[in-house]
């Protein structure tokens, strides 16, 4: 593999980390980031780095044998490389997995007791690959546990004997976690579900308030 692929990959996280960080969905060192390479390795940021200020040593390569590459001794891949690794396993063609810790995300996973967000039938639902007219998208939900494999079972579990409507999901009151077969489809998923999870929020807010009868 070449240099370049490599550095490529790099320049691609940290960008994209820079741009969420700026939007306040990864704030402080929260959220991780990861892309897959031609060998089925992975780049992914290290744990306890500010996503606004990542260098090219600031990541981890994970390989499928569990090989770490890595700038330096003390440098520890992300506590949540293991659903990276579930997401990566489960759906081949998947080239990058992003998961932030935004605000409205947390909040939209407290809107249901069930497995499942139903999503508003927007018309942005269309770049996270839903065509239908007056669409039933469902975002699945996981629970949030203190160990990360076990978020990572739990995804493996559900995710091996049902199917997903779109390439994303939320884990309660921690974040949401989008994956695609480019960088940019990636990014751009993750733009897309924030913009609904504002639109659930604030939708709420106005019928809390009753000023959307007004």
């Amino acid at each position: 593999m070449t240099r370049r692929i490599l550095d490529d990959a790099l320049i691609q996280l940290i960008d994209t980390a820079r741009s969420f960080y700026q939007q306040g969905w990864m704030v402080g060192t929260a959220g991780n980031l990861s892309i897959r390479l031609p060998d089925d390795s992975f780049w992914i940021t290290a744990s306890g780095k500010s996503k606004g200020e990542l260098l090219p040593s600031d990541f981890v390569r994970v390989y499928p044998d569990g090989i770490l590459e890595k700038a330096s001794a003390d440098l520890q891949p992300s506590a949540e490389t293991a659903i990276h690794q579930i997401i990566y396993t489960l759906f081949p063609e998947a080239q990058a997995c992003y998961h932030i810790h935004s605000v409205e995300s947390n909040l939209v996973s407290r809107f249901t007791l069930e497995d499942n967000l139903l999503l508003p039938p927007l018309e942005m639902l269309k770049g996270l690959g839903v065509y239908q007219k007056n669409p039933c998208c469902f975002l699945p939900i996981f629970a949030n546990h203190l160990q990360v494999a076990r978020i990572a079972a739990d995804i493996q579990q559900r995710f091996t004997a049902n199917s997903v409507q779109i390439p994303a999901l939320l884990i309660r009151d921690h974040g949401v976690t989008a994956w695609a077969s480019s960088p940019t489809a990636a990014r751009n998923y993750i733009e897309i579900l924030e913009y609904i999870f504002r639109y659930m929020v604030t939708e709420r807010m106005i019928s809390s308030t009753g000023t959307g009868n007004k």
